[in-house]
């Protein structure tokens, strides 16, 4: 039996939804109906009440679940485990960060940290944001770094810092000379955005929505780094973390305008798994983006409470 599968029955139990616990899982809904199926009849007996909406587990069902859950949780703390002790991690601080934190950010924090924790060392995995909380989720990562963070049963959510959102034009565009705008301005506008589903480009939606703002698509990217790009050659304008454009601004390939009225904020926060055994040198890490005092105990670690 695939602990996959085991997995896909907990997100269908604490979900209560095939549709949702295909969409965390990545997976088709025919092929969590096939993984509950085979489980099912494994046991003899169905998991799942399906007449009822949402669907319920059956007696069977519930009894398995609490089972199946212990057993996941046990699995992944030891893999964690095995993976630090004998892969020389112990050591080493793995965070997952979505794209656009900051490299130049990130080498800055990287450089206090070796000062403080000499003798270890931080691994930054830059990825998707779905692929943040995969990470931590199954324990490659001891923390993401992930914007619009969402806390869980699953995972507790440290608060970093918001970033200001502005427009990005290019320096020939016609909005290039103004240094802040009203948001009525962008109507009609040619625009650069984010990939639909991705979080920010919700916001960025209900932002232009709330002002009443109609803007062209003409181009969909899942990371800045590509949008800035896309509106230097003057595909068209879009809205985006101020910090995320500094350098562009410095050299001169893009110009930043304020969007006028009560800012829009790009929060950006810390995860990691509820009750996590989070070693000394993480928790300093921790302290140092946060900009607190970093505590020092000889690198051993200590339960994070949930």
């Amino acid at each position: 039996m695939q602990v996959e599968a085991l997995k896909v029955f907990c997100d269908v139990a604490e979900l209560r939804s095939f549709s949702k616990a295909a969409a965390v899982n990545g997976i088709s809904q025919p092929t969590v109906t096939r993984l509950i199926r085979q489980l099912e009849e494994r046991l003899g007996g169905p998991l799942v009440d399906r007449t009822k909406r949402p669907p319920h587990l059956t007696s069977l069902g519930r009894d398995y679940h609490a089972g199946v859950k212990r057993l996941l949780d046990q699995f992944i703390e030891l893999e964690a485990s095995l993976r630090r002790e004998y892969s020389g991690l112990a050591l080493t601080v793995r965070v997952a960060a979505i794209y656009s934190v900051g490299l130049s950010d990130m080498g800055h924090y990287v450089e206090q940290f070796a000062r403080h924790f000499p003798h270890a060392r931080v691994r930054i995995d830059y990825v998707h944001p779905k692929q943040v909380y995969e990470q931590v989720r199954d324990g490659s990562a001891d923390l993401g770094l992930i914007s619009y963070p969402m806390s869980s049963r699953e995972f507790k959510v440290l608060p970093w810092r918001d970033e200001v959102m502005v427009l990005a034009c290019a320096p020939t565009h016609p909005l290039a000379h103004y240094r802040s705008i009203a948001p009525w301005r962008l109507r009609g506008q040619k625009f650069v955005a984010f990939e639909r589903g991705l979080v920010i480009r919700q916001r960025v939606d209900r932002y232009l929505h709330e002002h009443g703002v109609d803007v062209d698509i003409v181009h969909e990217f899942d990371n800045i780094e590509t949008i800035k790009k896309g509106i230097e050659v003057g595909a068209g304008v879009g809205i985006l973390p101020e910090p995320m454009l500094r350098e562009e601004v410095r050299v001169g390939t893009l110009k930043v305008i304020k969007l006028e009225g009560p800012p829009l904020l790009r929060p950006l926060g810390i995860i990691h798994r509820r009750g996590a055994d989070l070693s000394m040198a993480a928790q300093g890490f921790i302290d140092l983006l946060r900009g607190e005092p970093v505590s020092h105990r000889n690198g051993k670690r200590h339960r994070v409470r949930s």
